[in-house]
């Protein structure tokens, strides 16, 4: 009788035997070579380390007929060709101690070999003259047959790799269009150019030259040359709407870290995270600390889910970063994750938190009929740090009859998240005491538009505002300067009259337990119940009446992917927000000229007062300029 099919079967034992080279290095291909883009990308990190000058790609089918990566550095000796097509032959590194300062691009000396068991390869190379003997003339390596031989060239080194993946048919199948590859490619060289102004690159295909960025001239500052390279790459619009990025750490850190670049203003974000380089030591990374402390810097003016747009190089000591996580060199660990984060973070933030008013830029596209108004970039000539404070209370409390009711006393907010002394409000500013128009960035308030909208004059034109947005933004970062200069500096809590509890994961527990003190900060307890329950014991006052245990789900989550304080802050903010928000002076109240000028000087002194809380702009410039243009002045 036949045994039934769900009957287990015992496999037939096979003789554990090695794995033949080539089949040993079609495996490792598989994590180096993943596309086109991916040989692309490893051919440019060995010109780029062999000091080449300019760099030339050529693309047949975009990719898979052909790549071959020409340069000019110091090419490759004779007797040292065949070697280089070894599994794990480099030149980088000779030792552990300098694979953890590895300072090159490439380093493993496993992308040739790789390249070579799933392709037709072949390397042309020549050493300067003098060298040696064999320096006459270049030698050609056809991966393979072994063969050498004499062949013409310059100095420096052409790599040629035809019919990708013709040892594996399979993987063929998983290659999209040759526009597709096509684009991944060019984005590969892209991503090299952003980091190396000083070297020239070109990319051809078909035969057509499809992109090509000029090395810096000689004699270029390094912020020039980086300039012109960020503007060629990423387009003119991108350097009219973005802000420069220089910070560093003090000078008695232990670790020292440099943090240069630019990130877009918030204006100019975009609805996909397809603008945003990272690089570390010179390497584009992708790495979620990097990632995180830039969108957290962008928190409080981004609108929406909007991502923000940047090109952020960080410079740190080699030995506090693992570039060898994953064969494509992409991926990195860092040795205080924590550190990096708050590098990151404060050098956007800083970069962020001055008032553009004042200098027009360019014009950009805005959802503005008719007229395209734009963002300025004007700097304030005094650093944030000797700013005067600014107050939330922008008006008197009490107001004339004729004017009728315009704004809460903010002092009641103070209540709500902890007791916080309440500052005396400034006296309004008479308009018979305004300079001229050119001293206020934002200019001198000349009227108020449906109870909605400021004008205002200056220098370069006409200024409108929207004083909720304006004065929400003022009153959220008083309430956040109030809050940090507290005694405690954490949220007030309410505690639960019955604990509220729920069965957790293992994860979540561990979390709890470890991230007990920055829970409480947010207002919350939560302590275990049992090993797989939590109690939630006091949650924050405002959200009393909310769900305790979704509350803490969430918390802990994201506590879980992310360093403590960086959510305990989120978390605070976003508490504040919602307060600045109610606190706000709201439409339809109709202001004096001196309230308004009031609302214009505190707008100048508060950080980040180009965006409310919700990343809403506050104020747009409109030049005389785009005046005469409504009306034809001039033509």
């Amino acid at each position: 009788m036949n045994a039934p099919e769900s009957a287990p079967r015992h496999a037939q034992r096979r003789t554990i035997l090695e794995l033949p080279d080539e089949l040993i290095s079609q495996i490792a291909a598989g994590e180096v070579v993943e596309r086109p883009a991916s040989v692309v990308r490893e051919l440019v990190d060995n010109a780029l380390d062999a000091g080449a000058h300019h760099v030339t790609v050529r693309l047949l089918a975009g990719g898979v007929r052909l790549i071959a990566v020409e340069d000019d550095g110091q090419g490759i000796p004779r007797n040292e060709l065949p070697v280089a097509l070894k599994r794990h032959a480099t030149s980088k590194i000779r030792s552990l101690d300098e694979l953890e300062s590895v300072g090159t691009m490439g380093f493993r000396g496993e992308a040739l070999a790789a390249i070579a068991s799933v392709a037709e390869l072949s390397l042309l190379s020549r050493t300067p003259p003098g060298d040696s003997a064999d320096a006459e003339h270049a030698w050609l390596l056809n991966a393979r047959t072994g063969e050498l031989s004499p062949a013409p060239r310059g100095v420096g080194t052409s790599v040629e790799v035809r019919e990708l993946f013709y040892a594996t048919p399979a993987r063929r199948k998983f290659l999209k269009t040759d526009a597709t590859e096509l684009a991944h490619c060019v984005e590969a060289v892209r991503r090299h150019a952003l980091a190396r102004p000083d070297v020239g690159f070109a990319i051809w295909h078909e035969g057509k030259l499809v992109e090509q960025w000029r090395a810096a001239p000689p004699g270029a500052s390094p912020e020039d040359s980086m300039a012109q390279r960020l503007g060629d790459v990423l387009g003119r619009e991108f350097l009219d709407n973005s802000l420069p990025v220089a910070w560093r750490s003090s000078s008695d850190h232990p670790h020292p870290i440099r943090v240069w670049g630019r990130v877009g203003l918030p204006d100019f974000a975009r609805t996909r995270a397809d603008q945003q380089f990272a690089y570390v030591n010179g390497r584009f990374v992708r790495d979620k600390v990097v990632s995180h402390a830039a969108r957290a810097a962008f928190e409080d003016v981004l609108h929406g889910q909007r991502q923000p747009v940047y090109a952020l190089f960080m410079e740190i000591d080699p030995r506090r970063v693992d570039v060898n996580v994953h064969p494509t060199k992409i991926e990195v660990r860092f040795r205080d994750s924590r550190e990096v984060h708050q590098a990151v973070r404060h050098a956007v933030e800083d970069t962020l938190a001055a008032s553009r008013a004042g200098q027009p830029v360019a014009a950009t596209p805005t959802a503005v009929p008719v007229v395209n108004l734009v963002s300025p970039a004007w700097q304030s000539p005094l650093p944030l740090s000797e700013r005067p404070a600014p107050s939330p209370f922008l008006y008197r409390p009490t107001t004339p009859p004729e004017v009728g009711h315009r704004v809460h006393d903010l002092g009641a907010l103070w209540s709500v998240a902890s007791p916080m002394p309440t500052p005396e409000p400034p006296a309004p500013v008479p308009a018979a005491e305004a300079p001229p128009t050119d001293t206020w960035p934002l200019g001198r308030a000349i009227a108020q538009l449906h109870g909605v909208y400021i004008l205002a004059e200056n220098a370069q034109g006409l200024v409108l505002v929207d004083m909720h947005a304006a004065h929400e933004r003022i009153v959220y970062e008083r309430l956040k300067q109030q809050l940090d200069a507290g005694p405690e500096a954490a949220l007030a809590s309410q505690p639960l009259l019955i604990p509220a509890t729920f069965a957790a994961t293992p994860a979540e527990v561990a979390t709890a337990e470890a991230s007990a003190e920055g829970l409480l900060q947010l207002g919350l307890e939560i302590t275990p119940f049992s090993p797989q329950t939590l109690a939630v014991r006091a949650v924050p006052a405002t959200l009393a009446q909310g769900d305790a245990v979704a509350l803490a789900r969430s918390v802990l989550a994201e506590l879980g992917q992310h360093e403590a304080s960086t959510v305990v802050q989120r978390a605070r903010n976003e508490l504040l927000a919602t307060m600045a928000c109610h606190g706000a002076v709201r439409a339809n109240r109709r202001l004096t000229l001196e309230e308004m000028n009031a609302l214009l000087r505190q707008m100048e002194t508060t950080e980040r007062a180009d965006q409310c809380n919700h990343g809403r702009p506050t104020w747009r410039q409109l030049s005389m300029r785009e005046l005469d243009g409504l009306f034809l002045r001039g033509r």
